[in-house]
C-alpha cells in the first residue's frame, strides 16, 4: 500500500545573497527509495541540499520543504535533524580534540529526544544513551561498516583523507538512523577504491526504514550504488527524470541534450 512520502519539496525557490539559485523545485523522496540528483556544476544541487537541512544563508523565497507532513521551514537545522533528516557533508569539516565516539554519542542523544518530546524537536532533557549500550551499538554499526574499531577514538576529521572523511559520514548516519539522508556529493575527491568502500557503506544501510537523495555530478558512484528514480538538475529546477538507466544515458551524452530538450519544450 502506498504511503505518503516523507520528503515532500513543493515548487521551491531559494535565494542567497538576493540571486535566486533554485526556480521552482518539486520533489518526493519515501523511505525505501533511493533518488539521485544530477547535474552540471553550478545548477543548484547543493542549494538544494543545505536548505532542506536549514541552512541560514539560504532563504526560501516560496514553496515548502514538508517532512513526514510538515513544514520544516521555520525549524533550525538541529530541530530537523532530530525529527530524522540527515545531510552528509560535501567537505566535512575537522574538529580537533572532539573523538569519533564522543561526538556520536553527543549527536545520538540528541536525536533519541525526539521520542520524549512528542517529535516537537526540543532539545531533549533526557540523559540518554549509557555507555555500555552506546559502546555496543557502535561496534556493531563499525563491523556492518567493515571499519577498524580504532577509528572512533580519532580525533572527527583531524587528519583523515578524503575517503576517511565520507566513511566518518556514513558511520554517522548508522547510528543516527535518519529517515532521509540527503548526501551532498560524496563521491568528490575520492579514487575508486575509497568509492567502493563508501558505495557498500550506503548500500549497507539503505533499506525500507531510509530514504536516500543523493546528489552527484558524476555516474561513476551509481555504478555500485543503484538508485530507482535519476532526476537531472539544470538552472535551478528538476527538467527530467527517470529510472537508473537515465543516469548511463547522462554519462555517455552528456548533459546538453536535456538542455535542448528543455529549450524545445519551453
Amino acid at each position: 500500500m502506498s504511503h505518503m512520502p516523507e520528503l515532500v519539496i513543493r515548487d521551491l525557490h531559494v535565494a542567497v545573497e538576493g540571486k535566486e539559485i533554485l526556480k521552482g523545485l518539486s520533489l518526493e523522496v519515501k523511505k525505501g527509495e533511493i533518488h539521485a540528483l544530477m547535474g552540471p556544476n553550478g545548477s543548484g544541487k547543493s542549494t538544494l541540499a543545505n536548505t532542506i537541512m536549514g541552512h541560514p544563508r539560504y532563504e526560501v523565497t516560496s514553496g515548502d520543504i514538508q517532512f513526514k507532513g510538515e513544514s520544516v521551514l521555520e525549524m533550525e537545522a538541529d530541530e530537523r535533524s532530530r525529527k530524522g533528516l540527515f545531510l552528509a557533508f560535501q567537505y566535512p569539516v575537522a574538529i580537533p580534540g572532539l573523538s569519533v565516539a564522543n561526538f556520536l554519542r553527543t549527536a545520538l542523544n540528541a536525536r533519541l529526544g525526539v521520542a520524549e518530546t512528542n517529535g516537537s524537536g526540543a532539545v531533549p532533557r533526557k540523559k540518554g544513551i549509557a555507555p555500555k549500550e552506546f559502546r555496543a551499538l557502535l561496534r556493531e554499526k563499525m563491523a556492518l561498516l567493515k571499519m577498524d574499531e580504532s577509528f572512533a577514538g580519532r580525533y572527527l576529521n583531524e587528519g583523515f583523507s578524503g575517503g576517511e572523511k565520507k566513511r566518518a559520514e556514513i558511520l554517522q548516519m548508522a547510528v543516527l538512523r535518519p529517515e532521509i539522508s540527503v548526501m551532498d556529493e560524496t563521491d568528490s575527491g575520492l579514487d575508486i577504491d575509497a568509492l567502493r568502500i563508501v558505495a557498500e557503506g550506503v548500500n549497507a544501510l539503505a533499506g525500507s526504514d531510509m530514504g536516500v537523495l543523493l546528489i552527484t555530478h558524476y555516474q561513476r558512484i551509481l555504478n555500485y550504488i543503484k538508485p530507482q528514480f535519476v532526476h537531472v538538475m539544470i538552472d535551478g529546477r528538476i527538467v527530467h527524470s527517470g529510472g537508473s538507466e537515465l543516469a548511463l544515458e547522462l554519462e555517455s551524452k552528456g548533459y546538453d541534450w536535456v538542455r535542448d530538450k528543455e529549450e524545445v519544450q519551453s
